[in-house]
């Protein structure tokens, strides 16, 4: 105790800085949760205003056009980007060569580098996403603007900017990611992945579903096949750093971009 101005001067009890210690833990812990609840309503967001319009956009293209989209109006196939097959021989003929050239994404732009967000990119169709909706006069989402439509911004758990570009292709037969067409979701953190597969098939499984991990390995212990598949990445992983795996721990720091994934989301039509 000491005096000041003629009076004593007292200090923190226990009591009181045990309390001020608490209060602080509280302010903390909820700016933590805040910052959960935070990045799961923006995922919320990018279901419902991004992915399931986009998904939307191509039932309602194949409503008005009666074909998937790029599929031919007059001789179609039912596979996105039908109309580059060539049509002048008879069906049974043309299949495999179909099945062996196809895939390719009809997207605007190449947007990412070939396989930076995930192994199995093929190569871009000579259509384009835009026009093939405009002359429909098919509104497409908002996405990040007017001209990128398919794109749309969003922040990584370490507050780094990503990106996400919906493209749509149809899968060969015994694709992993689920063969027929397919719309195309690159730019996907892993929180980000299993949050959307938990939304559209109720588990995140990355090789079962509606919504899958592209270029998904089989899940096998010897000669036995196991159904289902984590996701092959975490957010301790970071762009351009080692290989990601489901169960491993990479090197992502604060000021890393998290590592990016792409799905195949299987359209109805």
């Amino acid at each position: 105790m000491f005096k000041q101005k003629g009076k004593l001067a007292k200090g923190f009890t226990l009591i009181e800085m045990a309390i001020v210690l608490v209060v602080i833990g509280l302010i903390l812990g909820a700016v933590s949760i805040g910052k959960d609840l935070q990045r799961t309503a923006e995922f919320d967001v990018i279901k419902q205003k991004f992915v399931d319009q986009w998904a939307q956009a191509y039932n309602q293209y194949y409503t008005r056009v009666g074909v998937v989209v790029g599929d031919s109006q007059v001789a179609p196939v039912y596979m996105v980007d039908g109309n580059s097959v060539t049509l002048n021989t008879p069906l049974a003929a043309r299949l495999p060569v179909n099945m062996a050239n196809t895939g390719l994404r009809i997207c605007e732009g190449q947007g990412y580098g070939a396989n930076s967000v995930g192994t199995g990119d093929p190569g871009l169709s000579a259509q384009s996403l835009f026009a093939l909706f405009d002359r429909q006069g098919i509104r497409m989402p908002p996405g990040r603007a007017e001209g990128s439509e398919d794109r749309y911004n969003y922040l990584d758990s370490n507050g780094n900017p990503a990106e996400l570009q919906v493209c749509f292709q149809w899968n060969v037969d015994g694709t992993n990611s689920g063969s027929g067409n397919v719309m195309v979701i690159r730019g996907l953190t892993p929180d980000l992945a299993r949050a959307l597969d938990q939304m559209i098939d109720g588990k995140p499984d990355a090789r079962e579903g509606m919504f899958r991990q592209q270029d998904v390995a089989l899940n096998t212990t010897g000669t036995s096949q196991v159904p289902g598949s984590e996701w092959a990445a975490n957010n301790t992983y970071r762009q351009n750093g080692t290989v990601p795996t489901a169960v491993g721990t990479g090197n992502n720091q604060d000021e890393n971009r998290v590592v990016l994934l792409t799905a195949h989301y299987k359209m109805n039509q």
